[in-house]
């Protein structure tokens, strides 16, 4: 098995200079590398950029600011400096990676449907305004998750979504309801100041793609992790 580092990107961050960014695509079958190994792999193939910067994720709005050592609880991170680069691990979530290309500084977000709720886009954002940056300069990347064509949730989801929450969620064929992560995350961003135009996606469904990308709701508890990455080349 190939351990060819596999990504796909958006062309507006690729333009950035010294940028470097993508979203990982699978390299083979669930269980076929454990996640420290995927860890490992993913950052001997950015050493030439920079230290990878991994979270325990746990699905809060908790943003880190690097550097760190270890693997501290959190689902969004930070970064000032050229040489970081973040990472955000994903299985049907939304990784979301934002850059100020004015500034030069990053951050990056994992966001499943409770870390939407609590607002981690949000937070992200405030992290890099709170540093400097301005709404009109940052730009945004939705990298693949779960799509509303497969995302059946329970009725209770509705509710806590609150009562502008009815634009996220669609009829489902078997008469649940299905979430649409990505517009929630979208519209987050947007009240955030980010300019729709610079909100970019790859919008590929992580549960009908099982050939490019782990999903959890497709595989289970055996599922892999992609890790998605931005960051200012060292």
């Amino acid at each position: 098995m190939s351990r060819t580092l596999r990504t796909t990107t958006v062309p507006a961050l690729e333009a950035v200079p010294g940028l470097v960014h993508g979203f990982e695509q699978r390299l083979g079958p669930p269980g076929w590398e454990d996640r420290d190994e995927t860890r490992r792999r993913m950052a001997q193939a950015l050493a030439g950029a920079g230290r990878l910067q991994l979270l325990k994720q746990v699905h809060g709005c908790r943003v880190h600011a690097a550097p760190w050592d270890g693997r501290p609880e959190a689902d969004a991170a930070v970064a000032d400096e050229a040489g970081l680069i973040l990472g955000i691990e994903t299985a049907d979530c939304q990784p979301i990676l934002l850059v100020d290309p004015v500034r030069r500084r990053v951050a990056a977000a994992h966001a499943g449907w409770r870390g939407t709720v609590a607002g981690v886009a949000r937070e992200a954002v405030g992290a890099l305004l709170a540093r400097g940056s301005r709404p009109a300069d940052v730009m945004a990347a939705l990298g693949p998750s779960i799509g509303s064509c497969c995302y059946e949730v329970g009725e209770e989801l509705r509710g806590v979504f609150g009562p502008d929450g009815a634009a996220f969620f669609r009829p489902g064929p078997r008469g649940k309801p299905h979430l649409d992560v990505r517009a929630a995350n979208v519209r987050q961003l947007e009240q955030a100041g980010l300019a729709p135009d610079h909100i970019h996606h790859v919008a590929d469904c992580t549960m009908c793609r099982a050939d490019l990308y782990h999903s959890y709701r497709r595989e289970g508890k055996g599922a892999g992790r992609m890790v998605n990455f931005v960051g200012f080349a060292k």
